[in-house]
């Protein structure tokens, strides 16, 4: 039994990981989540919509959905302060709603959502990032819908979404950084070096040194990095190198 619980959480786990590989950007990655989520739970029975939820400022808003349909009952709960997804949202918990007709914890919405065909809803908190809260939620024609073992496979699916879109995330900030500090290296070296070629063409201090390439700088109207560049070029051949570089 474990094993096969193993199997199952390592096949979902690679799939995140190529929709990861394979998404242009957060937007895209959502997208092909939540289409492959209502692939996965298609059968015979009745249908099933899928829609993802940002709440933000205390606007809800549908990120993306499964379809036109999915979509629509999406933006529909988010037009109510009140409903399943809303609670799952807030409350970081998952909510299920068996039978809408007699489910009346949101009277509201449950009039408009039965109105529109819908029986059964699932929602269920999504970590996205920290500076929104949001919420993955399935629809459902079929009263009563949602049977223990289906939740628990949605909720591993969700959370493996998740990690794997932090971690993401994570390393493009951290690639971002180490870009930013290699071009910051960068230009330090070769503002150093042109100091130091100041220094000992007019044998002066560091300090009168920087002070006379800064007022180069702003006569000529060129950027003091591209100035220092320009004088180490004047006298060598090979360009300066920082000391991470192999």
């Amino acid at each position: 039994m474990l094993d096969d619980v193993d199997s199952t959480r390592q096949q979902h786990l690679s799939t995140m990981q190529r929709l990861i590989l394979e998404s242009e950007d957060i937007a895209s990655f959502l997208q092909d989540f939540t289409e492959l989520l209502a692939g996965r739970l298609a059968g015979p029975g009745g249908d099933r919509w899928c829609a993802i939820t940002l709440l933000r400022d205390r606007k809800a808003a549908t990120a993306v959905s499964s379809g036109p349909v999915a979509r629509e009952l999406d933006e529909l709960q988010n037009t109510f302060t009140h409903g399943p997804c809303m609670t799952a949202i807030r409350e970081n918990t998952v909510i299920r709603a068996g039978d809408l007709r007699t489910d009346d914890r949101w009277p509201d919405y449950q009039r408009a959502a039965v109105a529109h065909g819908v029986r059964s809803v699932l929602g269920l908190p999504f970590d996205l990032d920290d500076d929104a809260q949001a919420g993955v939620n399935i629809y459902s024609e079929v009263p009563h819908d949602f049977t223990p073992e289906m939740i628990e496979s949605i909720q591993l699916e969700t959370r493996l979404a998740a990690d794997a879109l932090r971690l993401a995330v994570r390393l493009a900030s951290q690639r971002e950084s180490e870009h930013d500090l290699r071009a910051a290296m960068e230009s330090r070296t070769v503002i150093d070096l042109a100091v130091g070629v100041i220094m000992g063409q007019n044998r002066c201090s560091q300090d009168e040194a920087v002070e006379i390439l800064k007022r180069a700088s702003n006569h000529r109207n060129v950027k003091l990095r591209d100035l220092a560049a320009e004088l180490i070029a004047s006298v060598s051949t090979t360009p300066p190198r920082t000391a991470f570089e192999s």
